[in-house]
């Protein structure tokens, strides 16, 4: 499956692949969207279960963001000077499968909820070595014209993986598998399923493993058609002050919110703005050949692009942490009239859930097949905008709908909304992005899908309480608004124009 094997001289440009290949490089996807989903739409179910409160649900959540935030950047900046028998991402690939296994094996078994949240905190990181390289891995392999249509094809995997991940509760119980189980268990159809989420996962991702093969980083490099990113000269003293002002700004925060008795979530957003005044206090005091500088500096020179597309990562990413955690409760709450998470009514809605996440994949799946058509027509941006708004308008459209079987209808405009979430950021974000720093720049990117979650951890549960008149159903219009404010800023990022390769020159 080499796509350089049959070629007896090297191209001047990155050959286009097949069909099949980029159906191949993809389908390892399958796997990490079982993980993902099965995570998605039943941690909630497992924390409540094991006794977590609805205002404790965020901060557990905390950890799966948090995990990307450090995980990915690193990841990426090593697969980027990674080049062994395997290739070069395909190594990450593997090692995050099999701890993601593991993981999902281990997470419906803990005894107790700070077992549980640690196991999901491994499941998170596991995840995030195996998925930060595939980002990465369209991009070294795919020239410009192919990489949405490749983006696109891991959204369909997602969405496959998705729909049979979410909905195997549901069906589990249909087969006749007990769906309660005593106080303080987990059920046996969500054990079951993570079983067999975990196996799916291992296989898939060992698919893509075995019949793949990746190009060696000299040929990525002569065929860049990324634009050259500007080196802009860093300012040590500025640099120094900034960094010494966002440490005791942060640390003010969490000492201010700890001495009033305000929520501790709060917290979170103090040390975000202390950790990244940390940071760039240790660049000064760390040699510019080390990997930390080496992170920092790119993330000080990234694309004008990426910085535009983080608005838009803001506010999507928002939008979706608030549709995962308060979902549940919710549709248990308001359309199966129960927060009782012994009653047979609440795990009837949770299930239910179960089969709404399914639905938004499938759509996400059938939306897949639909976007590199409205790329032709409307471009990446306009597409993106139309895709946004319609998930907004499907989180909305909660507000109103009280029958649970209409809210399928919903999960069409938010199937449309994540399959372009996505893809088409990555499409953007990709063609203006050298070859060498394809993996690192993935990873950093990921800080625009963390720092939101975090956010949002931090401030839906002080919101619910204070302001939402404590009703989950009113943090999913929020995240509707979100989805459309982000649909907005779509239109202000600035498309990349690609470079032609110089043949036998490396950039």
């Amino acid at each position: 499956m080499n796509p350089a094997a049959s070629l007896p001289a090297t191209p001047p440009a990155k050959p286009a692949l097949s069909f099949w290949q980029i159906w191949n490089m993809c389908f390892g996807f399958l796997g990490i969207q079982f993980g993902f989903a099965l995570q998605n739409a039943n941690a909630s179910r497992i924390f409540q279960t094991l006794g977590a409160s609805m205002d404790d649900i965020p901060m557990l959540w905390i950890a799966a963001p948090l995990t990307g935030l450090l995980v990915q950047p690193i990841v990426g900046y090593l697969s980027d000077r990674t080049w062994t028998g395997l290739g070069r991402r395909r190594p990450y690939f593997l090692v995050g499968a099999v701890l993601s296994t593991l993981a999902l094996f281990a997470m419906p078994n803990a005894p107790l909820l700070w077992m549980a949240a640690g196991t999901l905190w491994i499941l998170d990181a596991s995840i995030n070595i195996s998925m930060e390289p595939f980002r990465a891995f369209v991009g070294d392999q795919l020239p410009v014209r192919q990489r949405a249509s490749g983006y696109a094809m891991q959204s369909f995997f997602i969405g496959v993986g998705a729909v049979v991940a979410s909905l195997l509760p549901f069906v589990l119980e249909h087969l006749g598998v007990a769906n309660t189980a005593a106080p303080g268990e987990v059920p046996p159809t969500v054990r079951y399923a993570f079983y067999f989420g975990g196996a799916v996962l291992l296989l898939a991702v060992g698919w893509t493993v075995v019949s793949t093969r990746e190009y060696p980083p000299e040929l990525n490099a002569r065929w860049d058609e990324a634009p050259a990113l500007p080196r802009r000269p860093r300012n040590d003293v500025l640099l120094g002050r900034v960094g010494t002002a966002c440490l005791v700004l942060g640390a003010a925060a969490i000492a201010a919110i700890l001495h009033f008795g305000l929520d501790r979530a709060l917290t979170v957003l103090g040390g975000l703005v202390a950790a990244l005044g940390l940071a760039m206090l240790l660049r000064q005091r760390v040699g510019s050949d080390s990997g930390f500088a080496r992170i920092v500096d790119d993330l000080y020179d990234m694309p004008v692009t990426m910085v535009q597309l983080a608005v838009v990562q803001f506010f999507s990413w928002f939008a979706l942490f608030a549709m995962w955690i308060y979902t549940t409760g919710a549709v248990t709450g308001v359309h199966f009239g129960s927060s009782d998470t012994g009653s047979a009514a609440y795990n009837a809605g949770a299930n239910w859930v179960g089969v709404l996440f399914a639905a938004y994949n499938g759509f996400a799946a059938l939306a897949a097949i639909a976007i590199p058509l409205m790329v032709r027509r409307w471009g990446l941006r306009g597409s993106h905008l139309v895709n946004l708004a319609l998930g907004g308008l499907g989180l909305l459209s909660f507000l109103w709908i009280r029958d649970p079987h209409w809210l399928l209808l919903s999960m069409v405009g938010v199937g449309f909304a994540w399959a372009s979430i996505l893809s088409l950021p990555y499409a953007l974000l990709s063609d203006s992005l050298p070859a060498a720093k394809m993996g690192v720049y993935m990873g950093l990117f990921n800080f625009f899908i963390v720092i939101p979650q975090l956010v949002a951890a931090s401030l839906l549960g002080f919101l619910l309480r204070h302001f939402l008149g404590d009703a989950p159903i009113n943090a999913l219009a929020v995240g509707g608004a979100s989805l459309l404010v982000a649909g907005l800023f779509t239109l202000r990022v600035r498309v990349a124009t690609p470079v032609a390769p110089v043949a036998g020159v490396a950039r």
